[in-house]
């Protein structure tokens, strides 16, 4: 049995089931079979020839009950055939009976309805029912069949059509399985023990209400002793207490369904479950050094970080979120505390200049905290930690520092070279205490008013200085360590020059006084004032007199005001413009400064013409500009003539421009402009309406006659004069080409247009003359070809060439010209 293995000891099963059901159906089939005959026996004489009833009943492997008779002949109600059987004969399902059967033969038993013919087959003899295929539960549990018994000679029913079931009875064959694997869950850490995880649920396809084939028990395979899981509802729930996530965070736990209720030969299935324990707040933050040591130079400016620090916590997101705060320390108004958001570190920064020579070393005392708490494990706090920072500060080259932040000094405006002003004075801080050069920037002091000496930062001045040029001068002296880095400091130095009385005083204004020339004497006509280009203190004032030499003119006086001002009085009346129309009136000013100083300054008065309301009318000067006595009208005229002549002289100007400018065009259109294009290409070597070139080819026809081409000649059959007599040496090409213009210029026939004449020839050549046979018959010769006339028509073309007629001479004379 053990080689068998697990599919033969299935199918061992399946046997021993079909044949308890076997039996149990032929059990049936004799019990009906005995009871049909007692029920027709029992009420044969009172109901001859009624059908019988039988009802076959078969549940739960119980034998099928006999009921009492009705109306109907036979009623069948369900028969039961087991699935996936696997057996080599066909599966007797059942027997169908009648009691009119007499066994005889002559009933023949119908079979119709789901798989009737194909699944079920009856024997229409015996009404045996065989199933003739492996039937499957999970995909028909039942068939509805129709039995009927007829005559099987006449096919007459014998008992009327009967409906019955026939049921699959279900085995074991379906494993359980687990839809929705594989599973993942969350568990919070440190759970108590039976804390819920996560149901897992498998199902099963055999049939749930016949036996134990759908019954499932669950068991935990894989992730004991952490976790468990409920055998009948499959709820996975921890096992364990204190399961920290920081030691372990995933479990892989495997889950096992079986069916059968769990027992012996029952089919199972498993899935996995992935379970992932979730963080709480179960850990304080901690320093990994209780302490920090840190530097920071001494010329670090505020702002710029010192150092860093982390509070360690293995908790994730808000739960091991630290926040960090300063408590205590000597350092707590010098150093500031942030965070860094992307770090979650705590950032040291300087917040004061620190000094090495002051204080070397401080201490702060920092604490990180979790600022979200789970109240369940408040007990395991306290959620928090303390560690200590020890800050030394290093010494640096530092610049030397001025005892002042800026310095003010005075001096006196025209001191002179070399007047001291004030000095300025810086140490070195650090440890060696190096001595310090001075000097002045030229940028600042660039007219260079100013020197310093480098050993003591004495300033003074070069050159004597005006307070009223400039009463500020704005300096910068710069203070370098000897012996150092060469690092420097600057200091702003502000020198007011201070005022002296060196300015004149003088008019505040110096309008003119308009006086009417009806002015009515001891009226006021102007209050004069004074200024001083020196600084005015509060005490200062100007006192205002005539000058001497006008101390007693008889026009006009001053009375001082006494309040740094003077009023100007008129003497005596009939002031007159034609005598005299200006006056000077020299006043003399004096101030109180230390040294008093005093100017005499000029005041002018212009008489004009007013009317009766003293309203100023005119103050011009014409009666003694036009002494001549020209009147107003005159000038209009002398001004009109004038522009009038100065029209005509443009007018005539631009007459000649008029005329001169066709001329100047049509001077430059004939001299740069006017291109004349001829587009005439010829006719070649025929186009001789314009020109004879066949005449120019022989200079020595210049005696003889030559037609002109551009009319048409007329036939010649006698020969041109002078066409024998061709001597070589007879005209001079140079004659002959004036001759040829002369005769162009006076020929009245001549085409009225200029035209090219074209020289072709190119001279006479050597004495031995021609050797072409060519001109032999333009040259004298001896040879007489008479003789060619009678040769026959072969030579009749040398024959004309050749011959004396006159007329065959011309012709070709006058083709050799063409």
């Amino acid at each position: 049995m053990a080689l068998m293995g697990k599919r033969g000891a299935q199918g061992l099963l399946r046997g021993l089931l079909l044949l308890l059901g076997v039996t149990s159906l032929f059990s049936i089939v004799s019990a009906t079979r005995r009871g049909a005959t007692l029920e027709s026996r029992a009420h044969s004489h009172r109901h001859p020839g009624h059908k019988s009833l039988h009802r076959h009943h078969h549940r739960s492997g119980k034998v099928g009950q006999v009921l009492h008779r009705s109306k109907r002949g036979w009623v069948w109600n369900q028969f039961f055939v087991i699935e996936e059987y696997l057996g080599p004969d066909p599966v007797l399902v059942g027997r169908l009976h009648s009691d009119v059967d007499s066994g005889n033969g002559y009933i023949k038993y119908i079979l119709s309805g789901e798989g009737a013919g194909t699944i079920f087959v009856i024997d229409d003899k015996t009404g045996n029912i065989h199933a003739t295929k492996t039937l499957d539960r999970e995909e028909q549990a039942q068939y509805t069949l129709t039995a009927q018994a007829v005559d099987r000679d006449t096919n007459k029913p014998l008992e009327p059509p009967s409906e019955f079931i026939v049921k699959v009875q279900d085995i074991n064959d379906n494993p359980p399985e687990f839809l929705h694997g594989p599973y993942y869950a969350n568990v919070p850490e440190m759970s108590n023990v039976g804390t819920s995880v996560i149901q897992v649920t498998a199902t099963d396809a055999d049939d749930p209400t016949y036996g134990n084939s759908a019954r499932l028990v669950y068991s935990i395979l894989q992730g004991q002793p952490y976790f468990s899981v409920e055998s009948q509802t499959g709820i996975i729930r921890t096992a364990l207490p204190n399961m920290d996530r920081e030691a372990r965070e995933e479990y892989d736990v495997v889950i096992q369904a079986k069916d059968m209720g769990g027992h012996m030969g029952g089919l199972s299935g498993t899935t996995e479950v992935k379970i992932t324990l979730t963080d709480v707040n179960d850990n304080p933050p901690k320093f990994p050094q209780s302490v920090y040591p840190m530097s920071v130079s001494e010329d670090r400016v505020p702002g710029e970080e010192v150092g860093r620090l982390k509070a360690k916590d293995p908790d994730l997101g808000d739960n091991g979120l630290v926040t960090y705060s300063l408590l205590d320390g000597d350092g707590m108004g010098v150093f500031e505390l942030s965070t860094d958001s992307e770090t979650r570190e705590a950032v040291i920064k300087l917040k004061k200049h620190v000094d090495y020579e002051t204080k070397r070393m401080y201490t702060l005392k920092v604490e990180g905290s979790n600022p979200h708490l789970d109240s369940r494990f408040m007990s395991w706090g306290p959620y928090k930690d303390e560690a200590t920072i020890k800050i030394s500060v290093e010494d640096a080259d530092e610049p030397p520092v001025f005892v002042a932040p800026s310095y003010t000094f005075e001096v006196q405006e025209n001191a002179p070279e070399g007047t001291p002003v004030g000095r300025v004075h810086a140490k070195d801080t650090d440890v060696a205490n190096n001595p310090v050069r001075y000097m002045i920037p030229r940028y600042t002091d660039v007219e260079q008013f100013f020197s310093i000496n480098s050993e003591d930062g004495m300033i003074s001045t070069t050159r004597p200085l005006d307070r009223e040029t400039q009463a500020w001068h704005n300096i910068s002296v710069s203070a370098t360590e000897i012996g150092g880095h060469h690092q420097d400091t600057k200091v702003r130095v502000n020198i007011k020059v201070k005022d002296v009385n060196d300015n004149l005083p003088e008019f505040a204004t110096n309008n003119e006084v308009l006086m009417c020339d009806t002015v009515a004497p001891g009226k006021v006509i102007e209050t004069v004032s004074g200024v001083d280009k020196d600084e005015m203190v509060h005490r200062q004032h100007f006192t205002f007199s005539l000058a001497p030499e006008v101390a007693h003119n008889n026009n006009f006086s001053l009375k001082d005001n006494r309040d740094s001002s003077a009023s100007i009085y008129v003497l005596r009346k009939g002031f007159s413009r034609l005598t005299q129309d200006v006056y000077l009136l020299p006043i003399e000013i004096n101030d109180n400064g230390v040294p008093p100083l005093s100017s005499t300054n000029t005041l002018t008065i212009r008489v004009c013409s007013c009317d009766a309301q003293d309203t100023i009318l005119s103050c011009n000067v014409e009666p003694y500009v036009l002494a001549a006595g020209l009147s107003t009208g005159a000038l209009v005229a002398i001004l009109a003539c004038i522009v009038i002549l100065l029209a005509i002289v443009v007018l005539f100007v631009a007459l000649r421009r008029q005329k001169k400018e066709p001329l100047i065009v049509f001077e430059e259109e004939d001299i740069r402009e006017n291109i004349i294009t001829y587009d005439d290409e010829g006719g070649g070597e025929e186009d001789t309406e314009a020109f004879d070139i066949a005449t120019l080819q022989n200079p020595d026809g210049a005696n003889g006659f030559l037609p002109r081409k551009d009319m048409k000649p007329e036939l010649q059959c006698s020969l041109r004069p002078g066409m024998g007599h061709h001597a070589p040496n007879s005209v001079d090409v140079d004659d002959f080409i004036k001759t040829r213009i002369a005769e162009a210029d006076s020929d009245p026939t001549a085409p009225p247009y200029d035209s090219i004449q074209i020289y072709g020839y190119e001279g006479r050549g050597s004495l031995a003359g021609s050797l072409s046979s060519l001109e032999s018959v333009t040259t004298e010769s001896d040879l007489d070809y008479d003789y060619l006339q009678s040769w026959g028509p072969r030579f009749r073309k040398l024959a004309d060439l050749y011959g004396t007629k006159e007329c065959s001479l011309h012709e070709d004379d006058e083709a050799e010209d063409s």
